[in-house]
């Protein structure tokens, strides 16, 4: 950035990258973790019934209605239930409201790439622990001094799960400090550990709506927690932006959630593609990490990822690559419609056969 009298006074930060969003049509999105599916017939018919005159007033701004529903579908007190603009918001409040200490907060190495971003913006201390050789995380390592920890469970961008009895290792081994459980991918076959919320009051579970109930155009995120634990995130809420929630937001998701036969029917969907896509991606040479998630993560056993990165762009086909160090060679992979993972399959059993001859 160029220097300016007011430079001194700017917060410099490295900012989070997000996904690729293409504007052709034509492109294979494979990149952004986006459900391939639509919306509960239920979001449809509640977008025809909109009065836009209704726009002109402002929403409800304890999103009373979603609220409810949340609640209801979980076997929560609504009291226990927060929402936002996506779980990258309710996130991001928790940050503020919960990692206040001067202790450093503790989240893996290899995690969702927004949670360094969030600490540096706010001036949290944080500690990056290394995940083990094979990926996974060892409940042990987040058994020390801290001013807070978050986990994604399952986690990005490896898909790999966490058993719920070293989720409560973490949790009762940190009875001082919040524990925020990232549950943005648990449909797609996590262990949640919303069971747990009776048992700990310093556990904090976050969802989408993004993701299992493909809604990521509309952002619906929510918390789960003791009583208290609401009440300071409702505190921030309403002092940075008492309106979060539109109006047709809070109805869409509402639709949404109540949908679920619907919403089983798509996620088992997806995880049988998963499934497939896994075993294709291995016959090509692929290592593939176990992925409970709507992506999997994966290396080639000799082509780089970033040949393959760029040669599936070529071809109208978008995935993932990170440039961290030890993730260097691996492609993020969403998973897609069945049609959308054959013609992965294809272009990269072509490539791969050229590569061989």
């Amino acid at each position: 950035m160029k220097e300016y009298g007011w430079s001194r006074n700017v917060r410099q930060v490295d900012p989070y990258v997000p996904g690729e969003q293409p504007s052709d049509p034509n492109i294979i999105k494979l990149n952004t973790n986006e459900n391939p599916y639509p919306p509960a017939p239920g979001v449809q018919k509640f977008l025809s019934s909109v009065d836009v005159t209704d726009l002109r007033k402002y929403p409800d701004p304890a999103s009373s209605e979603l609220v409810d529903a949340i609640a209801d579908y979980h076997d929560v007190d609504p009291s226990q239930v927060f929402v936002g603009v996506g779980s990258d918001d309710v996130l991001s409040m928790a940050f503020l409201a919960f990692f206040n200490g001067s202790d450093p907060v503790l989240f893996p190495d290899v995690t969702y790439s927004f949670y360094n971003v969030w600490a540096d913006v706010y001036r949290v201390p944080y500690t990056e622990i290394p995940l083990s050789d094979d990926f996974t995380i060892d409940p042990s390592d987040y058994l020390r001094k801290n001013g807070g920890i978050i986990i994604a469970n399952p986690n990005a961008p490896t898909g790999m799960p966490l058993p719920l009895s070293s989720i409560e290792t973490i949790i009762s081994g940190n009875r001082d400090s919040v524990v925020i459980v990232d549950e943005a991918y648990v449909d797609f076959g996590g262990e949640s550990a919303l069971s747990l919320l009776d048992k700990y009051d310093n556990l904090l579970v976050i969802r989408t709506f993004s993701k299992s109930r493909s809604l990521a155009g509309s952002r619906i995120g929510y918390a789960i927690g003791c009583v208290d634990m609401i009440r300071c995130l409702n505190d921030i809420k309403y002092s940075v932006n008492s309106y979060t929630m539109d109006r047709i937001t809070l109805g869409i998701g509402t639709a949404a959630i109540r949908d679920e036969a619907y919403f089983r029917e798509c996620v088992d969907r997806i995880i049988a593609t998963r499934e497939r896509t896994t075993e294709e991606l291995k016959k090509l040479g692929f290592a593939v990490l176990p992925s409970a998630t709507n992506f999997v993560f994966a290396r080639h056993g000799y082509i780089p990822a970033m040949v393959l990165f760029e040669y599936l762009r070529d071809q109208g086909i978008y995935v993932r690559h990170f440039g961290g160090k030890r993730v260097y060679n691996y492609l993020r992979i969403s998973i897609g419609t069945e049609s959308d993972m054959d013609k992965l399959i294809s272009v990269l059993t072509d490539y791969i056969e050229r590569e061989r001859a």
